[in-house]
């Protein structure tokens, strides 16, 4: 099962989902990252705290969703955060399509302490997260009960 990651940029928040859910994952589960704007390059505190949390971050790099046009995902997680107004990329394919919103801890302004903090707070949300999807029991599930069940996830 292959799960892409899907914010504005493909910096950060998709990043931090990509690499924790592949440290996380059994095998047979793989997760990638794209973004409808991205950047060109990782947020360099984004890698900092993936590297702290002992997490690899090799081969992580920002690039647009028609990199996975030859091999569609199965689902699509979008991490942008709606309620800042931001505008969510559509990835327009037969996948499975989910929102788990996150604040863009890059944004964050204000003392070295709070920054970190803010990245912390949006690692520890994506764990919890990625650990539910990870325990689903996928084989007993219909699509429309995966949906429901991602949609749960998300509002964790």
């Amino acid at each position: 099962m292959k799960v892409l990651f899907m914010c504005t940029h493909n910096s950060c928040r998709s990043i931090l989902s990509e690499a924790l859910f592949n440290h996380l994952a059994p095998e047979g589960m793989e997760a990638v990252s794209s973004g409808s704007f991205p950047s060109g390059k990782v947020n360099e505190r984004a890698l900092n705290t993936l590297e702290a949390a002992g997490i690899p971050t090799a081969g992580l790099s920002s690039k647009a969703s028609d990199a996975f046009e030859s091999s569609p995902p199965d689902i699509v997680v979008t991490v942008c955060d709606r309620a800042a107004g931001e505008a969510c990329p559509i990835f327009f394919g037969p996948s499975l399509k989910a929102h788990w919103g996150l604040a863009d801890p890059s944004a964050v302004t204000g003392s070295e302490a709070e920054i970190e903090e803010a990245f912390q707070t949006t690692l520890a949300k994506i764990d919890e997260r990625v650990c539910a999807f990870i325990a689903l029991p996928f084989s007993q599930l219909s699509q429309d009960e995966l949906k429901a069940e991602l949609a749960r996830i998300g509002a964790l």
